[in-house]
């Protein structure tokens, strides 16, 4: 069915929307009230669960309905991330929207018989909260205080299906659009508030007014899909579970910007985004909704794949247009910008994943209604991958402003094993860590950058007691000196420099005139590299310095880690609890433990590898202790 005008798109809405209907009900009701009403059972399909075995689930679920004879009855559907990715692999049955946890196939003989058969929920599959004990069967806590825009058909609707998302108001954006003049659109999107949504924060509105001003009649867009921040899944989520928010909001970028051709970088290690893009892609053109003539208007364009090959400097944009057009994936010195000279030569929008995502719902609900979203400098939701110590690991979209206590208790469910909270660390690499006594700090571009720290693409790391900030930071500058492109000598050199003063403290044989070297070359490198990724590099050095000096102190004073963690500065113990049961002799690769059976033994310091093996293999609790 070729689409050729607004009138044929609400036809086919009208059309689509059956194949929802029963996935969306007022109220909840019961499995027995529900009886020869088609149910549907999503089973999560995000990379968490799809890697802790949920296709095979749904092909269980497939096989068991089919052998109950109840096919026609239930519709097994894998849709993108349901975003609570500890309690994966995760289903949902709609319409009574029942949530069944940590599910395995073993699990769907049981469901298919307690649940559809005997209407009758499965307890133990229920989620329970880990400090009430409270089971529940919907409504989980984990999405209290979330509103889903950009995330807002992820998880619910099928994504290689074009005809649910058009269901969903999907493409009533662009054909509004189609009926408005190029800057009034613009002016709609300044309106709004919304800002890139991949590290920088640059007004989307703006970028948008100074492409389509800049003077040429080729210009082109482009979708940032190379989500490199180790941990970061939110542009995943994105395109493996609603590709078609994407292409829609690059089509209505494209008629703004007066653009006729689209790229979207995507990493090469997300082969399930790539493929519902290539479905999403074919299944637009086959509707009319890319290509020549676009709903029946004068407006022609089309989106083409380019794929990354994991440099996280291609995340920068001028890296990024480098690498379309085959060159080496370095950045550019600017100005100029990519909106005035960007892709071979053209002006050039830039924008990611989640950017384009909230385009759609802002041009249908109106500029008004997403600035009434959030705080006065930063309007609307952001996606943020919640890891770390933390109960709830998963993916949540909270409004800007919410703090980052709600976050890591409310939806996160507090420090995992009891432990006490230390840190924070937000914008992976390019970010720092915000301590406990920031907890109350709204989330917003402002508020993260005045404490040390920044948005980022959105990576929410929870850090407790057991962690070395020492250590947290040499990691995440590991990261950043393996993925400098080498261009400008700020980043190539001092980034290198920087990790080896932060190696040789956390070896022990650190000074304090170091911490003065790490200071002052950190702010360096900030000042004076070429791009976003040696400008930001030190952020977790510095945020480290300031607000945890005491364990920096501790490494080149006392020559401890406080948090037990830097192996060169451990020193293991044989106490008194010792039965000589010669364990640890046998397992020492540098045979450094002596003693005779029955005997308490002892570790030669001098000669100890600090590997922790003998404290591994003993069976006696306390008798090897290290500090």
């Amino acid at each position: 069915m070729k689409l050729n005008n607004t009138d044929a798109l609400n036809v086919l809405k009208a059309h689509s929307l059956g194949l929802l209907e029963n996935r969306r009900v007022p109220n909840p009701v019961t499995i027995k009230d529900a009886q020869g009403q088609r149910r549907h059972v999503l089973v999560c399909g995000g990379p968490g669960c799809h890697s802790s075995g949920s296709p095979g689930i749904a092909e269980a679920l497939q096989e068991e309905l089919s052998r109950r004879g109840l096919s026609e009855l239930v519709n097994v559907i894998q849709p993108g991330c349901f975003g609570f990715c500890e309690m994966g692999p995760m289903i949902v049955i709609h319409p009574d929207n029942t949530t069944y946890c940590e599910v395995s196939v073993k699990d769907v003989a049981t469901i298919v018989e307690e649940h559809f058969l005997q209407g009758n929920p499965v307890e133990s599959l229920l989620y329970k909260d880990p400090i009430t004990k409270e089971s529940f069967a919907s409504n989980l806590p984990f999405y209290d205080g979330q509103l889903k825009i950009a995330l807002r058909n992820v998880g619910f609707i099928a994504p290689e299906k074009i005809s649910e998302y058009i269901a969903e108001d999907g493409y009533q954006a662009l054909a509004k659009v189609l009926s408005m003049k190029p800057t009034s659109v613009i002016d709609e999107l300044k309106k709004s508030g919304l800002r890139g949504r991949g590290g920088g924060g640059f007004p989307t509105g703006l970028k948008w007014e100074l492409t389509r001003k800049s003077e040429d009649e080729q210009r082109y867009i482009i979708c940032n899909a190379d989500e490199g921040d180790p941990g970061a899944f939110m542009d995943r989520s994105i395109l493996e579970g609603d590709p078609h928010s994407v292409l829609e909001g690059m089509l209505i970028a494209g008629s703004a910007i007066g653009a006729s051709h689209g790229f979207i970088y995507v990493r090469a290690e997300y082969p399930a985004a790539i493929r519902r893009l290539q479905v999403a892609i074919k299944q637009a053109r086959e509707h009319g909704l890319l290509g020549k003539g676009i709903l029946g208007s004068d407006f022609c364009f089309d989106i083409e794949l380019k794929y990354g090959a994991g440099a996280f400097v291609c995340g920068e944009e001028t890296s990024l247009i480098h690498s379309i057009e085959g060159a080496r994936g370095e950045p550019s010195v600017k100005p100029p910008f990519p909106a005035q000279k960007g892709l071979w030569g053209k002006p050039t929008c830039v924008n990611n994943v989640e950017t384009l995502a909230n385009v759609p719902p802002i041009i249908l609900r109106g500029a008004e209604w997403f600035a009434g979203i959030g705080t006065e400098k930063s309007k609307g939701t952001k996606v943020f991958a919640l890891a770390g110590k933390v109960r709830n690991v998963g993916l949540v979209e909270v409004p800007m402003g919410t703090t980052l206590r709600q976050i890591i208790f409310n939806m996160g469910g507090g420090i995992k094993h009891d432990k006490t909270f230390k840190a924070a660390q937000t914008g992976g690499p390019s970010g720092g860590c915000i301590p406990t006594q920031y907890l109350d700090t709204p989330i917003d571009y402002e508020s993260l950058t005045e404490i040390g720290s920044m948005m980022g693409s959105g990576g929410l790391i929870v850090l407790d007691e057991d962690d070395c900030m020492v250590n947290i930071a040499k990691f995440y500058l590991e990261f950043s000196v393996d993925e400098s492109c080498g261009r400008c000598t700020a980043c190539r050199v001092g980034t290198k420099r920087l990790h080896e003063i932060l190696t040789k403290i956390s070896e022990g044989k650190g000074t304090e005139d170091d911490l003065d070297k790490l200071e002052k070359l950190g702010k360096i490198v900030k000042d004076t590299s070429l791009c976003g990724l040696g400008q930001t590099a030190p952020n977790p050095i510095l945020s480290t310095l300031e607000y945890f000096r005491d364990e920096y102190l501790a490494h080149v004073i006392d020559k401890t880690c406080p948090a037990k963690v830097c192996k060169s500065l451990l020193k293991y113990h044989i106490t008194e609890k010792c039965q000589g049961c010669t364990l640890c002799t046998k397992h020492c690769p540098a045979n450094c433990i002596t003693g005779t059976a029955k005997e308490r033994h002892v570790i030669d310091e001098e000669r100890c590898l600090k590997c922790g093996a003998c404290k591994e293999q003993c069976r006696v609790p306390g008798a090897i202790i290290h500090h």
